[in-house]
């Protein structure tokens, strides 16, 4: 299965049943499903805040594997953006989501 999101791509996986959102590091993503190292997208600024000197780290980021008929859709997260979630780890923390997904 050819894909546009390379392994190691910053991405947020929209799911089905349940609804969530993912954001984090593809690891794979094969005919069976996507396999992600990150946190849930309603857990973003906990994290953040968690991550800053003197923060409570509470969540921790895992490595899950979802079903393909789980996924809607797979967003590429650009580096590039400003507003995205990795633009928004720079700008808070001078480090890239990448870094701090994979500790």
């Amino acid at each position: 299965m050819s894909t546009p999101f390379p392994p190691g791509a910053l991405v947020i996986l929209y799911l089905l049943s349940p609804r969530e959102k993912i954001w984090g590091v593809l690891q794979e993503m094969g005919a069976a499903g996507v396999s992600l190292r990150g946190i849930d997208v309603a857990s973003f600024d906990d994290w953040l805040r968690g991550l800053a000197p003197g923060g409570e780290e509470g969540i921790v980021p895992s490595l899950v594997f979802y079903p393909l008929l789980r996924v809607e859709k797979i967003l590429l997260d650009d580096p590039d953006d400003p507003l995205g979630l990795d633009g928004q780890c720079r700008a808070r923390t001078k480090r890239g989501g990448r870094e701090l997904l994979e500790g």
